[in-house]
């Protein structure tokens, strides 16, 4: 089983591994969601969607479905 930012509990820290571009929003890659960049979870909405992030010093909001998508190594 692939750990994904989805697995990611508030405040925990990862490094992506892998990104599928085909499905993940370009805007996400362009704010920085890069295979080698550190991602933490910084708070979740009611019903886990959406999470909130900061990735590399950016703050993104993503959809559960989204983060289940990018593979991590949890630090």
């Amino acid at each position: 089983m692939k750990t994904t930012i989805a697995h990611l509990k508030k405040g925990q820290r990862a490094l992506i591994k892998e990104i599928p571009t085909d499905v993940i929003p370009l805007k996400l890659l362009e704010m920085g969601c890069l295979p080698g960049n550190e991602v933490q979870l910084l708070q979740t909405a009611p019903f886990s969607c959406p999470m909130y992030l900061n990735i590399n010093g950016s703050h993104l909001a993503i959809r559960r479905e989204v983060a289940a998508e990018i593979e991590v190594q949890i630090l």
